[in-house]
């Protein structure tokens, strides 16, 4: 047979039986059907005879169709459909993922739920805490699985080694990836629902030395349609977002290290501008949220469609507005610098410190000043800070090193201490510390002249407030901490 054209939900054993005896049993019309990858052994035979009442023909197959028909077979096996069973206030993960290893020897067990369920709770879990991506680690004795939440890591389940083979098996049956692959990496997408919440989670497994990692990237189909108003930026930068964004032409650029919010800026950016009257495209790596009337696609390295081919793609489909997922080398930048001057508005990001320093980066990459200057109509840098815990902050108690953050040191500050509340981290939820640069002419001069990044500091900070100011207040309203700033304040 050359494509599995039985009904996959009559199939007859679990996964992990199906998977470990490389069989695999449908009932079907009026006799079953078992495909098999070796001849079967007497015991099998029996085995299978007792259970399937002797009415049974056997199909051999080669590994590789048998691992297709597996992966088709179970891959939304008792997982894609609600989880939100897993939420319930009496299913405590640590100790049940615990259990699993002291009372049952999942290695030999036809019954795939214990795994299953530690998997959905795992990830109903994440959910729940707003967790950005959940790592399974492995080393020589034990299984780690970790949440990064507020950009940190956090150690949530430590259990012996021997379950880490049938989680990722399972992970990967979940998401459609290739299980007989264990020496490449591999990435996949997998889609569920937590009652009325529709999330997609993104997958990608890494070999390793002691067997494969696991990362899970929780992509929650609401913060695709946030709100600009929530992005949490300070006003000036926010009427500035809004202005550029009312532009008919030009390029506006994002800069910020990976996980500083980037992308969500973007989307509610073009969720603000989106209408019935524009014709708006995006390409991207990969495609992080689905977007209501906007055209996404995706860059494939493997097929060689890159940002640049697919950026000139785009152009002929008569966009009003393009967001490029990022511009990583010259190729695509001067494709999308030129599709900013012939009357498109152009969304990018690139990977820089400061909003001044895209400006050079462009420049390293080979742009000419003069098209920098006649294409960039905003620039904004981005960071995501930790914000204090409103039921546990305290004053803080000695005086800021005016060393590390120009400040006041008489002003009352605080910082983290912990409670239930936050899980102990002292911090609840991020909000983002931004910077706008609009290239007013005596900008665009400089860039065409070559300044120096010092120079052009100098003129912006005499046009507005600056990350200084806004750090200083996040301080006193008490926000954030010292702490905190110091840690991911890279703005020059």
């Amino acid at each position: 047979m050359d494509q599995l054209d039985i009904d996959i939900e009559k199939k007859i054993f679990s996964y992990n039986y199906s998977k470990n005896n490389n069989l695999i049993a449908y009932s079907h019309k009026k006799k079953n059907i078992v495909f098999h990858i070796d001849d079967l052994s007497l015991i099998q035979f029996y085995e299978i005879s007792r259970y399937l009442s002797n009415n049974f023909d056997l199909i051999k197959i080669g590994k590789t169709k048998f691992n297709e028909y597996l992966t088709k077979t179970y891959s939304a096996d008792g997982f894609a459909a609600d989880i939100t069973n897993e939420l319930d206030e009496n299913f405590d993960l640590e100790t049940y993922a615990q259990t699993l290893s002291q009372t049952e020897d999942l290695l030999n067990s036809s019954n795939d739920t214990p795994i299953i369920k530690l998997i959905n709770g795992i990830v109903s879990r994440a959910i729940n805490e707003k967790v950005s991506d959940v790592h399974f680690e492995v080393d020589e004795n034990n299984l780690y699985v970790r949440f990064r939440n507020d950009g940190i890591m956090n150690l949530i389940i430590k259990q012996d080694t021997k379950i880490s083979p049938l989680i990722v098996s399972r992970i990967k049956i979940m998401s459609k990836l290739d299980i007989s692959e264990r020496r490449l990496p591999q990435d996949g997408r997998m889609s569920l629902s937590l009652g009325s919440k529709k999330i997609d989670v993104r997958v990608s497994t890494l070999p390793s030395r002691y067997g494969e990692r696991v990362v899970l990237r929780i992509l929650d189909k609401e913060s695709s349609q946030i709100d600009i108003e929530e992005l949490g930026f300070e006003s000036k930068v926010l009427k500035n977002y809004k202005n550029a964004l009312k532009s008919s032409e030009g390029l506006i650029l994002f800069t910020g290290p990976t996980g500083s919010g980037k992308t969500t800026t973007l989307y509610a950016g073009l969720n603000y501008i989106s209408d019935d009257s524009q014709n708006i495209l995006t390409i991207e790596d990969p495609i992080e949220y689905s977007l209501k009337g906007i055209g996404q696609t995706q860059v494939n390295q493997k097929t060689g469609y890159t940002f640049a081919n697919g950026l000139r793609a785009l152009l002929r489909q008569d966009p009003d507005i393009i967001m490029i997922g990022e511009m990583r080398d010259l190729e695509t930048a001067e494709i999308a610098i030129q599709s900013s001057l012939t009357g498109h508005l152009v969304l990018s990001t690139v990977h820089t410190n400061s909003a001044i320093s895209a400006i050079t980066r462009l420049r390293d990459m080979g742009i000419e000043s003069y098209l920098i200057a006649s294409s960039i109509k905003a620039i904004f840098s981005q960071r995501l800070i930790r914000k204090l815990c409103d039921k546990c902050k305290i004053e803080l108690s000695t005086s800021i090193d005016n060393s590390l953050v120009d400040f006041d040191s008489s002003i009352k500050t605080y910082t983290a201490k912990g409670c239930s509340y936050c899980k102990n981290t002292g911090y609840k939820g991020r909000i983002a510390l931004a910077e706008s640069v609009i290239i007013d002419d005596a900008l665009k001069k400089m860039i065409h002249e070559q300044r120096s990044e010092n120079e052009m500091l100098k003129h912006i900070s005499l046009k507005g407030d600056s990350i200084e100011f806004l750090i200083k207040r996040l301080l006193i309203d008490g926000v954030t901490s010292i702490e905190e700033i110091i840690r991911v304040n890279n703005f020059n």
